[in-house]
């Protein structure tokens, strides 16, 4: 270990929709984590890993944390995001500025045997027209004795967030750094690829369809400058099958064209993406399938 090396994994937790993977970009300093208007787009536990001269910081963007678990997945994402807390050495609790949800509170109650300094986030400051609104939320959090800092962000805007990044390190144990320098992300291009596919899937397609797809990369091989990638995008019922596909294809087909223009600007080479549209009954409520379909 070099001298003065700290490393540390830091959590960041809350609610779905209110800002965590847009937070884990800009701290890294590029996209390893997708991002949509939509709540409980994350559904995996991602690593993106920023080093600044001896310290090393391994964000985890988790999936948000929610009271509803009616199917196997919304249990899945809630285990998933339970245990990432608890093998933490910083936990950074993200709230929205404008509103306090009940499931806010069911994060704070998962928070409350944490051991390790947690920092309170209030994030999207930019859309408070009166910032004095801030005061009595940052009391409120203050009077529960939880948090070692609470700062006001806007992860969107990058309002805060270099400060906040000083304090997540300052706050990182000591130790050897875990991921070479260079590194900002474990997860590896079958995996980004289908992000990013699935990222485009969401942003296209209508109320409740999104959470009963999944994308799955069959094959990426290179061939000479060309990367040729296969992928099934999976529904759970028939009737979803035609709505992904859109009128003679068209829906595909967009769905397709971005995710082969964010695929080429990540891998810095011409892509051939070929789509297929598959169904997988239930899926989202079988423990088993799960395994396969979330990585």
């Amino acid at each position: 270990m070099k001298t003065n090396e700290k490393c540390g994994h830091v959590a960041i937790v809350g609610r779905p929709n209110v800002g965590k993977s847009t937070l884990v970009n800009d701290l890294v300093g590029q996209k390893v984590s997708i991002v949509t208007p939509k709540p409980q787009t994350t559904r995996s536990q991602i690593l993106g890993i920023k080093t600044v001269g001896p310290m090393q910081a391994i964000y985890i963007d988790t999936p948000g944390l929610h009271q509803t678990e009616q199917r196997a997945m919304n249990r899945y994402m809630n285990r998933l995001a339970s245990a990432v807390i608890m093998d933490a050495d910083v936990v950074v609790f993200m709230i929205e500025a404008t509103r306090w949800h009940e499931d806010d509170e069911t994060v704070l109650e998962k928070l409350k045997h944490v051991t390790v300094p947690i920092i309170a986030v209030i994030n999207k400051i930019d859309l408070l027209k009166d910032k004095s609104r801030l005061l009595p939320l940052m009391n409120r959090l203050a009077e529960r004795e939880l948090f070692a800092k609470i700062v006001p962000i806007s992860a969107k805007k990058h309002e805060q967030v270099a400060e906040l990044e000083k304090i997540i390190m300052n706050f990182l144990p000591e130790g050897p750094h875990l991921f070479s320098d260079e590194q900002v992300t474990d997860r590896d291009e079958r995996f980004q690829v289908a992000e990013l596919i699935r990222e485009k899937l969401i942003q296209l397609t209508e109320q409740e369809l999104p959470y009963s797809t999944t994308v799955v990369v069959e094959s990426l091989k290179l061939e000479d400058t060309l990367l040729k990638i296969s992928a099934i995008i999976w529904v759970e019922r028939e009737g979803q099958k035609p709505i992904v596909i859109g009128k003679d294809g068209a829906l595909l087909k967009k769905i397709g064209t971005l995710a082969r223009k964010d695929i080429e600007k990540l891998f810095n080479v011409k892509v051939f993406l070929r789509l297929w549209v598959k169904v997988k009954d239930d899926w989202t409520n079988n423990e088993r399938l799960l395994q396969g379909f979330v990585n």
